[in-house]
């Protein structure tokens, strides 16, 4: 049970109403809000401290839009953190967009155990292992380091850490 009373738009204070707009009306759209236009998943949350969600929502919005990442690359490294932080509503989320791109059952169970999955591209391979690593171990070795790009292994760090946030955030507001 939620511990948070859901966000509509009509009783919110004006800075809060301001980032429930500037949520909704961004490239998330429509996906998170609920059929009465609560806010759904991390979001609800983040209206209360508009300052401090506005700028989380705006590094998820980066990740998520203006990353040199892929999209399957992003999705994977996503589903590694919901899996290992046990998040249901992240994996349930991630893993639809997902299976947009291509991702096969065995591939999502192979991430649901916590496995490697068989993947065919290098990149998403170096992705996986690296992403792995960072939420096991919360470091790099210097093969894993040299796996990416540097500016690839800020991202998914980035990401990484974006994800477990919103994982805890999820957890303690038990959504």
């Amino acid at each position: 049970m939620t511990r948070l009373t859901p966000s509509r738009p009509g009783p919110l204070p004006p800075d809060a109403r301001a980032l429930y707009d500037r949520i909704t009306s961004g490239p998330r759209g429509a996906s998170v809000t609920g059929a009465d236009g609560a806010l759904i998943g991390p979001f609800n949350a983040m209206l209360l401290s508009p300052p401090v969600g506005d700028a989380l929502q705006e590094l998820g919005a980066a990740i998520r839009y203006g990353s040199r990442l892929t999209g399957r690359c992003r999705e994977l490294a996503t589903l590694v953190v919901a899996n290992h932080c046990d998040s249901a509503f992240e994996r349930q989320a991630h893993e639809r967009l997902a299976r947009d791109l291509g991702f096969t059952e065995e591939q999502l169970d192979a991430l649901r155990a916590g496995t490697e999955p068989p993947l065919d591209d290098a990149e998403e391979a170096a992705v996986h292992r690296v992403a792995r690593a960072l939420v096991t171990r919360g470091d790099l070795d210097e093969e894993e380091y040299a796996l990416l790009p540097e500016p690839l292994v800020f991202e998914l760090t980035t990401l990484v850490g974006y994800y477990r946030t919103l994982a805890l955030q999820l957890r303690v507001f038990r959504v």
